[in-house]
């Protein structure tokens, strides 16, 4: 299978209620070669009516963190969601969405084959280190995932907007973990 192949399974999925009420799925955006890929929880308003993930206000943020710590842009990079449809009024996703757009995440992480994956938040970190522990305890850390891929915890970009200069400095510190990782994964 191809990522393309994936995205139009994606965009087609009608698996779980969430489908019934998005303008479209949001597979996920950047280069599929990169060694470095982003997971967030699930699409926005502003992300389902574009199509891709991060492009409100979360979105400018992390481009700018990304930017000032990685030296990089979206090109650079993959990010991607767990979940391809927005969950209405912006909810958490419920365990059963997640269980659902699972393996279409798992094999976009497949396809990608990215050295380093940095989880925005509670859900993408949980999801992926198979653990209930909150990203508080988890961030600040490198965690082996598979087959020599590693994943740096960080919080949602949400997260910092809401809570200000000590989470972006946290988020800050995170990504110069991740670059790191990179580095000695290259």
């Amino acid at each position: 299978m191809t990522l393309a192949e994936l995205e139009r399974q994606v965009s087609a999925c009608v698996r779980c209620p969430l489908s019934a009420g998005r303008t479209q799925a949001v597979f996920g955006v950047g280069n599929p070669d990169a060694g470095l890929m982003f997971i967030g929880e699930a699409p926005g308003r502003d992300e389902d009516r574009q199509g891709e993930p991060f492009v409100g206000r979360s979105g400018k943020l992390l481009d700018k963190l990304i930017a000032e710590e990685l030296g990089i842009d979206r090109g650079g990079c993959y990010i991607a969601n767990v979940l391809k449809c927005r969950p209405p009024g912006n909810r958490d996703p419920q365990p059963a969405e997640i269980e659902t757009c699972r393996p279409y995440l798992e094999t976009q992480i497949d396809l990608i084959q990215p050295r380093v994956i940095v989880t925005l938040g509670n859900f993408a970190t949980r999801l992926l280190l198979d653990t209930s522990e909150g990203i508080r305890k988890l961030r600040g850390q490198v965690y082996p995932y598979r087959d020599g891929v590693v994943v740096v915890p960080t919080y949602h970009p949400s997260a910092a907007l809401r809570s200000g200069g000590e989470v972006v400095a946290e988020m800050r510190a995170d990504l110069i973990r991740a670059k790191q990782a990179l580095a000695v994964a290259a």
